[in-house]
């Protein structure tokens, strides 16, 4: 690569970061002029998408757009990141009158999840914070409305986990009926398991434990299931048996936010439990998983990579990485990142592994300009040619560089916005590709787009940005980018109720924890009685 690679002039910089904030409202800008209300622009028609009501079964489509504005919601916190107080307080505004979540739209609970009800309680948190770190992003007469609507989703989500006696959810529900007839009962390991961030913050802003209660007995129940041998977790699960679907285990897709939960829910909340999941977890994959070099940056033998296996012996099962592994990398530095959080553990040997897998994604994105969903690295090409925009590795690349400083990051994000704005770009926003060797284009531009690759560029080369003074806010991206303040209060501690650890058992007998804990999860973290079967009471004497 040579040695401009160890230098990124200023002017560079700067010119870098004004060409991500245009990258950014380039595609915003349009999504309100043509797409809005609908869910997301289509950028070579310059029109809108909504769900594909004649198409049920078209998931692609229907598991994300639910007719609540989508892009615009997803969009929040970037637009107050970015230092846009009057942008940011018009979309509110129009979130707040022209959005609602009684609509027959049937969406996977995980999507809706990280992209509207995380949106939601960030952008309400933004407006709440006292220092208003970004800029004035007050609203006047705000009264939390942001909050009482994020508050109102995750209701319309909870039927997912009833009815399922292994406290797994089902992946969908219907906003307005709950879980649709002849649902499918097998969801994403990551699906399940990557609630507890935006259920947990909800649950401390309101004071009600139930979400919080639910994402976690989720995570547990999924834990509780990791093979007894390996240590490792399927890709996917059935929530009504709670056994494995398949053998397949790794960290991309459909495992890949669960093992970030874990780490980001000990950053977020606290709780050592996490922590230690988190760590048994890495070290399985790293038992199992890991192929290659012993180190990155020394010895003989193949790079390290991380390979896909069979969950109950850890033998290699395919020779293919999906693009979205590429967060991996900065998992491994996340620590590190969040060095005044956890002062006692900087785990420099990670960071050398992040950089040895960071550098196998940019080799192919620098062969593609782009990352094709799956790349064979046995045969040395895309099994799947698709790239929607993805940020893992913008990610990645983002993390790397505020971990080390080393202009190399800088560069390499250069050449992301570069390959974007030559291969994605159309008259009216950023198209995905429907192949990554002849850059023919998809018409979509997923909200993820704006919030989470155009965020991670931006802030890549944002310098002077409030997350990145000295002192550091304390604060942690979601999976979808959006931005949630530590929060270590447990509001319903104060009340009285021994089934939770707490100051209040201090004066509870061992006797009443002990009978407490015979109680079963679900009689403890889910309505009483099933939603159906209240409705029956109620029938009954005329309600």
């Amino acid at each position: 690569y040579g040695e401009n690679y160890l230098h990124f002039p200023e002017s560079k910089r700067l010119a870098a970061k004004e060409d991500a904030r245009n990258m950014f409202y380039f595609g915003y800008d349009n999504y309100m002029k043509f797409a809005f209300p609908q869910d997301e622009l289509n950028p070579i028609a310059c029109c809108g998408r909504g769900p594909d009501i004649l198409n049920p079964l078209n998931l692609n489509i229907n598991d994300v757009l639910g007719n609540f504005s989508l892009t615009l919601i997803d969009s929040l916190d970037t637009l107050a990141i970015m230092g846009n107080s009057t942008e940011f307080k018009y979309a509110v505004d129009v979130v707040l009158n022209q959005v609602n979540f009684d609509l027959n739209s049937t969406v996977q609970v995980f999507e809706t999840n990280i992209r509207v009800l995380g949106s939601l309680l960030s952008a309400h948190l933004i407006i709440e914070d006292d220092e208003q770190p970004f800029g004035n992003m007050r609203l006047p007469n705000y009264n939390g409305e942001l909050l009482s609507l994020a508050h109102d989703l995750a209701v319309r989500l909870l039927p997912a986990f009833e009815h399922t006696s292994s406290g797994i959810p089902y992946p969908r529900v219907n906003l307005r009926y709950g879980i649709p007839n002849s649902t499918v009962t097998h969801t994403a390991t990551a699906g399940a398991g990557s609630l507890l961030l935006e259920f947990g913050t909800l649950s401390r802003l309101t004071g009600d434990p139930t979400f919080e209660n639910l994402a976690r007995r989720a995570m547990h129940e999924l834990w509780s299931r990791k093979n007894s041998d390996t240590g490792l977790f399927g890709v996917a699960i059935d929530v009504v048996s709670g056994k494995w679907m398949g053998k397949q285990s790794g960290v991309g897709a459909g495992l890949d936010s669960f093992l970030e939960y874990l780490l980001k829910a000990y950053v977020l909340f606290g709780e050592k439990n996490d922590l230690e999941m988190f760590d048994e977890a890495m070290q399985s994959i790293k038992d199992h998983l890991r192929r290659g070099r012993k180190h990155c940056n020394s010895g003989h033998g193949d790079p390290p990579i991380y390979v896909n296996v069979d969950l109950s012996n850890g033998m290699m099962i395919n020779t293919w990485v999906d693009s979205l592994q590429a967060f991996f990398p900065g998992l491994l530095v996340f620590f590190n990142h969040f060095h005044l959080i956890f002062p006692h553990k900087v785990l420099n040997g990670d960071i050398e592994e992040a950089i040895c897998c960071h550098a196998f994604y940019y080799a192919i994105w620098k062969r593609y300009d782009a990352l094709p969903e799956r790349y064979n690295w046995r045969l040395k090409e895309p099994d799947v040619r698709f790239y929607p925009l993805r940020p893992e590795f913008i990610e990645s690349t983002y993390l790397l560089y505020r971990a080390t400083k080393n202009p190399f990051y800088l560069h390499i994000g250069r050449e992301i916005l570069d390959s974007l704005e030559k291969h994605a770009k159309t008259e009216c926003g950023y198209a995905s590709l429907h192949n990554v060797l002849d850059k023919s284009q998809e018409d979509r531009m997923e909200s993820f787009f704006l919030s989470e690759t155009c965020k991670y560029l931006y802030l890549l080369f944002d310098f002077e940005n409030p997350l990145h003074q000295n002192k550091g806010m304390q604060t942690v991206f979601t999976t979808e980018g959006h931005l949630l303040p530590v929060n270590r209060n447990k509001p319903w501690e104060r009340e009285f109720d021994f089934c939770f650890d707490g100051p209040s058992l201090n004066k509870v007998s061992n006797q009443s924890r002990r009978q407490c804990e015979y109680i079963s999860m679900e009689r403890r973290f889910s309505l009483p009685l099933h939603r159906d079967y209240l409705q029956q009471v109620h029938e009954m004497v005329g309600g």
